[in-house]
């Protein structure tokens, strides 16, 4: 092989790579969860709207996902170096400078807006703006390093893309999307204080205050069992508001009992390791939960 080909080759691969840490920026599996409960709010409102439209405007709450995620990695950077579950992100390990990582924020989040104000209404445009401005603002900025409570605030900014999918169809707010506001923001808080309790000592570290460090592992235990069971009324209430069957009410409440059963075990567990594991269980099953909450709600709409 010469040497031209060669250069070519390490060239391809290294535009690949600047490519792929740009793209980890943007917190690709946090944005993934985002565009899916944007599309069942798109999906299960009453108007329809047509391929291209729907296509582009979720395209653009993609690219908003991935901007509030890009400039959250740039704030809290130092943090991340100091910790195992972020320790390897584009920032710490030097695959991406500061400063384009900032630059790269701004323009992902102008972008985005942009794009669904002109592929769908203003009220679409000004609730992504909102939400990228939240979620950096006021919960990156303002919220994380000062409380434990930052998850159960800042957690409104991961429970509006369902409200923003049903404002690109119907260019409204009502009862529906509100739910399922509720749903993602009353699931939030349980779902991120089991992460933070099994990795109590990455967050320790990193001088974060969250729960299990301010208030200690029974305290997060009774929260975590506490937000579970609010959480439940708020899932089961689409079958109560008329927008879904009674399918959805039996799956869901299924999975929601299951879900407490966790969170009940972990709040009796005694033994710091197996409380770690649970709480690990309950994280990973908290995701799935969401994903499949939002699944049965779709095809219970698709099908009736």
């Amino acid at each position: 092989m010469s040497q031209i080909s060669i250069k070519i080759k390490n060239s391809k691969l290294g535009l690949a790579l600047e490519l792929s840490s740009f793209f980890n920026l943007m917190k690709p599996r946090v944005m993934s969860l985002v565009l899916f409960t944007c599309m069942v709010g798109l999906l299960i409102a009453p108007i329809n709207v047509d391929f291209i439209t729907a296509c582009v405007s979720l395209l653009a709450v993609a690219i908003g996902s991935g901007a509030a995620g890009t400039l959250n990695m740039w704030y809290e950077s130092d943090l991340d170096a100091l910790m195992s579950r972020t320790c390897l992100r584009p920032i710490p390990t030097g695959k991406v400078k500061k400063d384009q990582a900032l630059y790269f924020g701004i323009i992902l989040s102008a972008v985005s807006v942009s794009i669904i104000y002109f592929s769908a209404n203003l009220i679409s445009a000004i609730l992504l703006a909102s939400t990228i401005a939240f979620y950096f603002f006021v919960y990156t900025i303002w919220l994380k390093r000062k409380t434990p409570q930052n998850i159960v605030i800042g957690g409104a900014a991961g429970a509006l893309p369902p409200v923003i999918g049903w404002t690109i169809a119907t260019g409204s707010i009502a009862v529906e999307p509100l739910i399922l506001f509720l749903i993602i923001f009353l699931w939030t808080p349980s779902h991120f204080w089991a992460l933070s309790l099994y990795k109590s000592g990455d967050y320790k570290k990193a001088k974060i205050p969250m729960l299990p460090i301010i208030s200690g592992a029974k305290t997060t235990k009774i929260n975590i069992l506490v937000y579970a069971l609010i959480m439940s009324p708020a899932v089961i209430a689409p079958f109560f508001f008329n927008f879904a069957s009674l399918f959805y009410l039996i799956a869901s409440s299924i999975m929601t009992v299951y879900y407490i059963y966790l969170c009940f075990k972990l709040y009796s567990s005694k033994i710091a390791k197996v409380s770690n594991k649970i709480a690990r269980k309950i994280f990973i099953y908290s995701i799935f939960y969401l994903f499949f909450i939002f699944l049965i709600l779709l095809i219970d709409n698709i099908l009736k």
